[in-house]
């Protein structure tokens, strides 16, 4: 999934029999997005079939267009690692390269908080994908700021999911990957009392700004 070669997911902190989740940054020029979104597709239809990928959802943001991100789940490090080195994943990374204006940024997690079931959307479905980090000293209380917020989120009527995944190469950087119903539920949620409490807390703590991106699925 990038445009060189990542790091081995072998020899991180992580158990080589737990599966591994992948969040993919993709970034093209503005007049390359339908060109992103062909070589996205074509190459989830291949994924899709490899009996080691869980999961590949490609996902455009709302704005600006020319974002996308790839959020992947792998049978564990060896399943990942064989399909960085499928013909398919390489040919993606050579084709999309003269189209991107910053490098793909893989970033490779344990499970925190997973739902697992797949769930069904619609084409009214908002998808939101946080980057979360705090300091070191704080991670465990970052840690419980968030299990609390999904706790809570599920609940909400227009939740269909909501996940927390952890960053393997740093404990303390995380990502929120939420998927609702439709826009009137993510508004819903952004101003319930639960979501308001869980950013009161870690604004203090943040090691930088929300970083909240709203994507549809492609």
């Amino acid at each position: 999934m990038t445009s060189a070669p990542p790091a081995a997911a072998q020899g991180l902190n992580q158990p080589q029999d737990a599966a591994l989740y992948t969040v993919s940054y993709v970034e093209v020029a503005p007049s390359a997005a339908a060109t992103a979104a062909r070589l996205l597709q074509e190459l989830a239809q291949t994924v899709r079939k490899d009996e080691g990928n869980q999961r590949f959802e490609i996902l455009k943001r709302i704005a600006p267009e020319n974002q996308f991100l790839v959020v992947a789940i792998w049978k564990d490090a060896k399943a990942y690692e064989a399909h960085v080195a499928t013909a398919p994943a390489k040919d993606f990374r050579k084709q999309i390269k003269p189209n991107l204006i910053s490098p793909i940024d893989d970033r490779l997690h344990s499970g925190m908080a997973i739902t697992g079931a797949p769930i069904k959307s619609g084409p009214e479905a908002v998808y939101v994908v946080t980057h979360v980090d705090v300091p070191t000293p704080k991670k465990d209380d970052c840690i419980s700021a968030l299990n609390a917020l999904v706790a809570e989120s599920r609940k909400e009527e227009g939740a269909l999911r909501f996940e927390v995944f952890a960053q393997i190469s740093r404990p303390n950087h995380f990502s929120v990957v939420e998927v609702w119903r439709d826009q009137s539920a993510y508004d819903a949620h952004i101003t319930a009392a639960h979501t308001r409490a869980f950013r009161e807390l870690l604004t203090p703590m943040s090691g930088a700004l929300y970083d909240e991106r709203l994507y549809r699925a492609l």
